[in-house]
């Protein structure tokens, strides 16, 4: 299974900003989704996010200073029929989106394999490891995949490789 969260929007390219109609996780997924059989769950905050890329900054920001939980508008009912969990995300300020959070204390990733996905300016998998190993308790943390935003149309190889390396995708 694959869940991801993704903003479209203003978005932060080579130091300047850009806007982009679908998100740079969203694509990630697309591109893994296209590579291997999975059942894909966008997560969709019930408040969403600005498209400003300043506005989405300081909500950040507020977020991680108040250890939030963002409401997710589409929970899934269980994830208890996957064994393997894909979580994809940007990184915002060295870590995953608070609503990822949400998403992993949400469900119950005991004997699971989770492995975190990121799309970045600078910041590869940030804390990713640390903070799915503290809300996922019993996962194992398998090896990420960090895509720097810019450069996301163009990972399809440095995706395929990941996959293969991770097991989820058998070698060709």
């Amino acid at each position: 299974m694959l869940a991801y969260f993704s903003r479209a929007g203003e978005n932060y390219y080579y130091g300047d900003r850009t806007n982009l109609e679908i998100g740079n996780t969203e694509v990630l997924a697309g591109m893994i989704r296209a590579l291997i059989p999975c059942q894909v769950h966008r997560i969709e905050a019930a408040e969403p996010y600005p498209d400003s890329y300043d506005a989405t900054v300081a909500r950040n920001v507020r977020e991680q200073d108040e250890d939030a939980r963002p409401a997710i508008s589409n929970p899934l009912p269980s994830i208890q029929q996957y064994d393997t969990v894909i979580l994809a995300s940007g990184i915002w300020n060295v870590r995953a989106p608070m609503i990822m959070t949400t998403f992993t204390e949400s469900y119950e990733f005991a004997g699971k394999t989770v492995y975190p996905v990121t799309t970045h300016a600078m910041s590869g998998l940030g804390n990713t490891a640390r903070d799915y190993g503290q809300s996922c308790p019993g996962a194992t943390i398998g090896e990420g995949l960090a895509v720097k935003g810019e450069e996301v149309r163009d990972a399809c190889a440095a995706v395929e490789s990941w996959l293969q390396r991770s097991g989820l995708l058998p070698a060709r």
